[in-house]
């Protein structure tokens, strides 16, 4: 029992199912308030999960994610987080931090990559085609894609994506990976990430990891150790949700093959389609990183008070009834749609035009190549292909025929 009164209820809910999300969290919406919870490590946190709390907890400065940074906070990742990254900071280093990379996720600057996502993902499908069917979803397109278009951006081999997988996965483990592969991997792509300083600084470029190493050169107050972990997140970032997004999205829309036939015979509603894919489909397996009061604060006519845990669901808050009508539906011509799948605040996710035009390009172009893309195996041995124990939702594998 903590000090409210209220039993602590051990979280999270059950197993991940697939992209399905718990029943629970429908029954604590109806509630309407933020409840108790035992999280897998560090302690109780409050956990919020209608619409207006997620958006107040994850924009409102009275939360703080810096007042986490190594701490033995209730969290789902069994490390401590102790590297100084964009993701566990405030203003006004997280101001400093973000300023030096926004230019390059301007709607205008991700626009003029249509081209160049588009030259990869025809020599994508070219490549699926001239194999032959089955073909692997995963493998052979929705991990290639963003991965090469978030290595140009950076300026980093694509020749070495392989072992970034490796890395990705392991980093964004949580229950799937032992702690101390956890930490060995974190240290891998550290350590990558300062030989490429150390050339960069050989043989200056203009790439967007060029250009923060000159920024750190030239005394912008951004440290060794910031440099390091930022490129490595801009990285596992830039390519892992995506990655996920193409499966999921296919998935999805095969498993409903009404919307999937109202997509193929309108491809005009495909924006539109994306961003209820993007509501629909749960991104992540579970809650946010915890935040902490730092005063007091009430919340729904419920006192959270200074030093509290707060933990929100982003996938819960895009099934709010009191914002969207008929939450538990997809509907591909959905025109209110405010999700919050990159999140509210100042910490919305930087590449977020970026996904989505990735998106647009892959599922489009899919859909114009491969018009009837269907599972190539039974629909139970896809199912058993979804991450356990990953922080992201995603497919592992999806064979497909057309």
């Amino acid at each position: 029992m903590d000090p409210t009164g209220q039993q602590a209820r051990p979280y999270p809910f059950g197993e991940i199912d697939r992209l399905e999300l718990h029943p629970e969290y429908s029954r604590l919406r109806d509630e309407g308030k933020p409840v108790r919870v035992l999280m897998p490590y560090g302690g109780q946190a409050w956990l919020v999960v209608t619409y207006h709390d997620v958006k107040t907890v994850l924009s409102d400065k009275r939360f703080s994610l810096a007042a986490t940074f190594n701490r033995d906070v209730p969290r789902l990742f069994p490390l401590v987080q102790d590297q100084p990254s964009l993701v566990l900071m405030d203003p006004p280093e997280h101001t400093r931090l973000r300023k030096l990379v926004a230019g390059a996720f301007t709607n205008r600057r991700i626009e003029q990559l249509r081209p160049r996502i588009q030259q990869i993902v025809d020599d994508l499908l070219d490549r699926m085609v001239a194999k032959g069917q089955p073909a692997d979803l995963i493998a052979d397109f929705g991990f290639p894609l963003p991965i090469t278009v978030i290595c140009e951006m950076l300026g980093i081999p694509v020749e070495d994506r392989r072992r970034f997988r490796g890395w990705s996965d392991t980093v964004l483990a949580l229950t799937s990976c032992p702690p101390d592969d956890i930490a060995a991997a974190i240290k891998a792509l550290k350590a990558y990430f300062a030989e490429l300083v150390a050339s960069r600084r050989e043989k200056p470029t203009n790439d967007l990891f060029g250009t923060l190493v000159k920024v750190r050169d030239e005394g912008d107050g951004l440290s060794e150790e910031e440099l390091v972990v930022f490129a490595g997140t801009l990285l596992v970032a830039g390519h892992e949700t995506t990655a996920n997004l193409i499966g999921n999205s296919l998935y999805t829309l095969i498993t409903h093959p009404d919307q999937f036939d109202r997509l193929k015979s309108d491809p005009t509603v495909l924006p539109a389609a994306i961003e209820e894919l993007l509501r629909f489909i749960p991104a992540r397996a579970s809650v946010s990183r915890s935040k902490i009061a730092v005063e007091d604060v009430e919340l729904s006519g419920v006192l959270i008070r200074a030093g509290d845990s707060v933990v929100a669901h982003l996938a819960s808050a895009n099934r709010d009834k009191t914002v969207f009508d008929r939450p538990d539906e997809l509907d591909l011509a959905r025109q209110v749609n405010p999700h919050v799948t990159f999140g509210p605040g100042i910490h919305h996710c930087l590449g977020a035009q970026l996904t989505r035009l990735e998106l647009q390009v892959a599922l489009g172009s899919l859909l114009k190549r491969l018009p009837n893309p269907r599972f190539a195996v039974p629909v139970e041995d896809v199912e058993a292909s979804f991450k356990r124990g990953h922080l992201l939702r995603g497919l592992t594998s999806l064979p497909i025929a057309w």
